[in-house]
């Protein structure tokens, strides 16, 4: 097993504002999880290029690509009320949404069996025409749009602890993209009820699990089980690409969800046995806890290759199946 690591210093550039939780250090963390993973041998390392204007215009409205464009001139701004930039922003944003583009083609190429792109601003909160919840533009959907465009189907699984709005707002009404989150709830951004499933010809192929606040890895590997993993099944993706939050870490400021490293590294584990070989692409996107990011890093790129790691073991306990059995039922109807 090969991971592609793509990643770029430009990216530490990028300040959303004094004490502002997505901060520069969260990369160095990331970084630091990559070498005490013990893949070094297994990783092949790449600075990804800045995403086209074009490949942009494929997720978002010009005139949201426009406003971050106009903001970096300016030397930076507010975009909404959690999320600003300063001058050095767009070019971050543009490598981050670069990196799944880029590698997808690698994993075309044969270069490697899976990839992980370890860029920030995080995207899964960016609709189609806001910029919002830390993120610029929408990393994962600008790589699911570019596949699409191939002809392939796409499946995207989102285990941030907050809901990817934005990400099931660009897919919403799109038959060959399944978009499944699990997320807590009440949590920012409010979206992502259970009974949420898509809309017009796309309806179905959103399949949201909203969690409670204490949910510990049990739960989710219950619904990974039971509804995850026959959804994805069902759907016969080409690709898999996967919103890697780590902010459900039982020590993450911003939830209040008991996941641990352990967790995390079975999650993968599990998730990329569903498409092909050299088929999945994991994206950053939360977690904020600078510890815990290195820990569940590791524990994922590990997991990515099939080395032993010692981590924190998989959570257990603490949480109804209620979720689980109530998805279930609706998703079988």
């Amino acid at each position: 097993m090969t991971l592609l690591w793509l990643s770029h210093p430009r990216c530490v550039d990028h300040e959303a504002g004094e004490r502002h939780p997505e901060r520069p250090a969260r990369l160095g963390a990331v970084m630091a999880g990559l070498e005490q993973s013990g893949a070094h041998d297994e990783v092949v390392v790449r600075k990804p290029r800045p995403v086209e204007r074009h490949e942009l215009l494929r997720v978002h409205s010009p005139e949201l690509v426009d406003t971050v464009e106009r903001l970096a001139e300016a030397g930076g701004g507010r975009l909404d009320a959690d999320t600003a930039m300063n001058a050095a922003s767009l070019e971050a944003a543009q490598l981050a949404a670069g990196a799944g583009l880029d590698a997808v083609d690698a994993l075309l190429a044969e270069e490697a069996t899976t990839a992980f792109c370890a860029v920030r601003p995080p995207g899964h909160h960016a609709t189609a025409d806001q910029s919002m919840g830390f993120c610029l533009f929408n990393n994962i959907a600008v790589t699911a749009a570019a596949l699409r465009a191939r002809g392939e189907r796409v499946a995207i699984v989102d285990f941030d602890v907050h809901h990817g709005n934005g990400t099931q707002d660009i897919f919403a009404r799109d038959p060959e993209v399944l978009f499944v989150s699990l997320h807590q709830h009440p949590l920012y951004p409010g979206s992502g009820a259970v009974t949420d499933m898509g809309e017009g010809g796309g309806l179905g192929a959103t399949v949201n699990l909203p969690v409670p606040p204490g949910s510990t890895g049990e739960l989710y590997r219950a619904a990974f089980d039971t509804i995850v993993g026959p959804a994805v099944d069902r759907f016969a993706p080409t690709w898999l690409l996967i919103s890697a939050g780590f902010d459900g870490h039982r020590r993450d400021p911003l939830a209040e969800v008991d996941l641990t490293a352990g967790d995390y590294r079975e999650f993968v584990r599990f998730l990329r046995q569903l498409v092909g070989p050299a088929r999945a692409v994991v994206f950053l996107e939360g977690g904020y806890d600078l510890e815990a990011l290195t820990e569940s890093t590791a524990a994922v790129v590990a997991g990515l290759v099939d080395l032993d790691h010692e981590a924190e073991p998989p959570s257990a306990g603490g949480s109804s199946s209620d979720v689980v059995a109530h998805a279930a039922h609706l998703h079988e109807l």
